[in-house]
This record gives structure tokens, C-alpha cells and sequence, in this order.
């Protein structure tokens, strides 16, 4: 049996991903209000910008795997791209969150692709990273786990930081949020890729990946556990990233208490901490799929209360909060992050090679699209409906409606689809130790 990894290992690991998080999600959240409310830009440009930039990821996505695969230096074939791709996501956050005051369509396009080449550089190796720290079925949980948690604990900071400012300072805004958030990242960011990078180990493998790119990714496509997980994943994907950036809007424009949304989110992402251990503890309890799919059906069933919310709701929205977040932290993260490593072990039986990179790559790319889709629904279906996002706007109540529609119902549909689809995950606890002892016996064979 593999030795368990310490927590410590598992903290230096993980802890990348909280300067990761923390400037990815005001990205989803506040971008959009930012740049319709403050900066000008319509709402149909910015879904139009935020689908446009998701585009490009059809190429770096799955290039960037296949170079991480093969990537041979006295480093790792991992480390080396998490260090290069830092600067790069630093500067595109600067110069996105802290715009000069006149900019247009193409200035944001700009920012967030290079703000998307980076991130794809680093997450990519990042993730298969910690795919190759360990082959146990229950050692991955706890891996996705930590990193999720500190993911979490980055969004959660992301909140703190501007929440602290308004409590002590009656500083707010969305353009404060952005800058305070903003700042923080640049500091935190360097200071945690150095101590992931000299602190964790990096698994060394002979197996490499050795067929060209398109063959490769054709193969990859015929794991149908892999099509499985990963469809159930984009769909509820999906639901989650329609209403994440409609969040603001809806607390502004529904609850009337702009100001008050970042203790809202705080709260959220709080639970959605907390929420990791329990996640993580039912998946060896019942199985991964089964716990993914009561995280799903949860958040199915919660989530349209927020239809019934109106002016002044704002402090009976917060039990619909914390159990939404403690439900997105068993779907969005840990637990199929972690089955997504096995899926990988099943590759690596049939095909002879270890591609992880590459599997990291095409699930990197539909979480992009599916923020893409999410937040392009959201945006082009709030300008359907005739929503005004303008400062001084007054939306009526059928405006009013179709925001509430779009947050709060909708999403629900995604999930429901989502936990079906998973319904029937092949790769159980049972099975994947069949596939570990396969691979065992055939890297014993390899070496007599």
C-alpha cells in the first residue's frame, strides 16, 4: 500500500490554488457588473467577450496538455510551467481589475486572454501534479480536498478583503472590490507558487505519452467513464456558472443592498470550507458518484428558493446561501477532481501511457466553456428580458422576474440533468482496484 501523504505535504500542495481562486472568481463575479455598470460596456458585448475569449481556449487547452506530457527537464515536467505562468496571470489581473478609465470591448478581450492563456498554462500541470501524487482510490480525495479547501479559502479571501473594508471603512463598490482583491492576489500569489514548488515533490514516471496530439485526444474520447464524468460535469457546470455572475446583480437589483453582497459571498464560500471534510468523508463512505450526485440533487432542491426572495430579503437569503455553498462544495471541486484520477488510471491500462496533462486539459477546457456558457446565458438572457444593468436604470418587475428566473430556477434544471448523467459511474472503489492491480502487474511484468 502507498504511504499516506502528511497534511503538510498536502497543504504546500494545494496552497497555488488559493491565489488561483481568489483572482479567478471576482473574474466570474464582479468582471461582469464591473465592466457593464462602471465601465460602460453593454451586456450583450461582455457575454459576447466572455464567450469570444472561451473560444481560444479550444486550441491552448489541449496543446498545453500535450506539451506538459511531454515535457522532460531536471524540474519536473510540471513545476517549470506553474513558475512561468505566474507573472503572466499577475500582470493580465493588474491591468483587468485596475483599468484605466477609458477602455473599450477590445481592452477587456485583451486582458482576460492572456488572462486565460496563463491560467490554462499553469492549471493544467497544476492538476495532473497532483493526479501523479498517489495512485489510492481514497489518498485522491484527500488531495482534491486540501486543494479545493484552500481554493475555497482563496474565494473566501477574495470576500474577507473587501467585506473587512466596508465594515471598518464604509469602503464598498464593485471598482473597490476589484482593487482590493486585485492587490492582495499580486502580494499572496508568488509567495505560495514558490512554496508549492520547493516544498512538494513531483512524482517521476518512464511512462510518457508518445502518440501525436490528435490520435491522443481521440483516444481519450473513448473512455466512457471519462465521457461520462466529464458531461455530468459541464451540465451542472453549467447551472452553477448562471448564476454565480448574476449574484451581484441580484442582491443589487432584487435585494437592494449592493453593498452588503460581499458578506453575502463571504458566507457562501465559508460554507463551502466547511462543507469539504463532509464531502470528502461520504465519498468513502458511500462512494465518490454517490456522494456527487446527493451534492447535486441538494442543490437542485434548494436553489429556486431564492424565487421567493424580494426588496429587504436580504437576511433571509442566507440560510438558502450556506446551504448552496455547502452543497457547491461537494460538486464544483474535491470529489470530481478526484475521480477524475481514476478515470485517468484507466486510461493509462488501456492505452500503455500516462497522458494526464492531457485529460487535465480537456477538463480545464469545459470548465472554462462551461463558465463561458453559464456566464453567456446569464448576460444575453438579462438583455432578452430588457434588464437595464446602467447605474441609474429602473427595471420594472417583469425585468425584475427574469433576473430572479435566470439566479435562482433555471440553474436548478442544469443540476437535475447533471446528477442523471452520473447516475450510473462505472468506476467504483472495487473497480478501481482492479485497475490498480492491472497496472501493477503490468509494470511488474515490464521490469523482469
Amino acid at each position: 500500500m502507498q504511504q499516506k501523504l502528511t497534511n503538510s505535504r498536502l497543504f504546500f500542495y494545494g496552497l497555488t490554488d488559493m491565489p488561483v481562486m481568489m483572482s479567478i472568481f471576482p473574474v466570474v463575479v464582479f468582471i461582469p457588473r464591473f465592466y457593464t455598470s462602471d465601465m460602460g460596456l453593454s451586456l450583450a458585448l461582455v457575454g459576447t467577450i466572455i464567450f469570444a475569449v472561451r473560444m481560444l481556449d479550444v486550441i491552448t487547452d489541449p496543446l498545453m496538455g500535450y506539451i506538459s506530457d511531454r515535457t522532460v527537464t531536471r524540474f519536473g515536467r510540471r513545476r517549470p510551467w506553474v513558475v512561468l505562468s505566474t507573472p503572466i496571470i499577475m500582470l493580465a489581473i493588474a491591468r483587468l481589475f485596475m483599468p484605466p478609465e477609458e477602455i473599450d470591448g477590445w481592452y477587456m478581450f485583451g486582458w482576460m486572454a492572456v488572462l486565460s492563456i496563463g491560467t490554462t498554462m499553469m492549471l493544467i500541470p497544476y492538476y495532473a501534479w497532483g493526479a501523479e501524487l498517489s495512485t489510492d482510490y481514497h489518498e485522491r480525495s484527500r488531495i482534491t480536498g486540501w486543494r479545493a479547501a484552500l481554493g475555497s479559502l482563496g474565494q473566501l479571501t477574495a470576500q474577507a478583503v473587501p467585506a473587512a473594508a466596508l465594515f471598518f471603512f464604509a469602503i464598498g463598490g464593485t471598482s473597490a472590490v476589484l482593487e482590493m482583491v486585485g492587490t492582495t492576489m499580486l502580494i499572496i500569489f508568488p509567495i505560495a507558487v514558490i512554496l508549492t514548488v520547493t516544498l512538494t515533490p513531483e512524482t517521476q514516471t518512464e511512462i510518457r505519452s508518445t502518440k501525436p496530439l490528435l490520435p491522443g485526444i481521440k483516444l481519450m474520447f473513448s473512455n466512457g467513464p471519462f465521457l461520462r464524468l466529464i458531461m455530468a460535469f459541464m451540465i451542472g457546470y453549467i447551472g452553477l456558472n448562471i448564476s454565480t455572475p448574476l449574484y451581484i446583480f441580484f442582491v443589487a437589483d432584487v435585494l437592494g443592498a449592493e453593498n452588503e453582497s460581499i458578506y453575502m459571498l463571504s458566507c457562501f464560500y465559508l460554507s463551502n470550507i466547511i462543507a469539504i471534510p463532509f464531502w470528502v468523508r461520504l465519498g468513502s463512505k458511500i462512494g465518490k458518484h454517490r456522494a456527487y450526485i446527493f451534492a447535486y440533487c441538494s442543490i437542485a432542491v434548494i436553489h429556486p428558493l431564492y424565487m421567493f426572495l424580494g426588496e429587504g430579503d436580504f437576511w433571509w437569503m442566507l440560510p438558502i446561501t450556506v446551504i448552496t455553498g455547502f452543497a457547491a462544495g461537494g460538486f464544483s471541486q474535491a470529489l470530481p477532481n478526484s475521480m477524475k484520477a481514476d478515470v485517468i488510471d484507466l486510461d493509462n491500462l488501456q492505452s500503455g501511457e500516462n497522458r494526464a496533462a492531457l485529460f487535465f486539459a480537456a477538463w480545464s477546457f469545459a470548465t472554462k466553456a462551461t463558465a463561458s456558457i453559464g456566464g453567456a446565458i446569464a448576460m444575453f438572457g438579462l438583455a432578452l428580458w430588457g434588464f437595464d444593468a446602467a447605474p441609474d436604470a429602473v427595471n420594472g418587475d417583469e425585468e425584475l422576474f427574469g433576473l430572479r428566473f435566470l439566479f435562482s430556477t433555471l440553474p436548478s434544471l442544469f443540476f437535475i440533468c447533471g446528477a442523471l448523467i452520473v447516475w450510473k459511474y462505472p468506476i467504483t472503489e472495487q473497480k478501481h482496484a482492479e485497475i490498480r492491480a492491472q497496472l501493477a502487474a503490468r509494470d511488474q511484468s515490464m521490469q523482469v
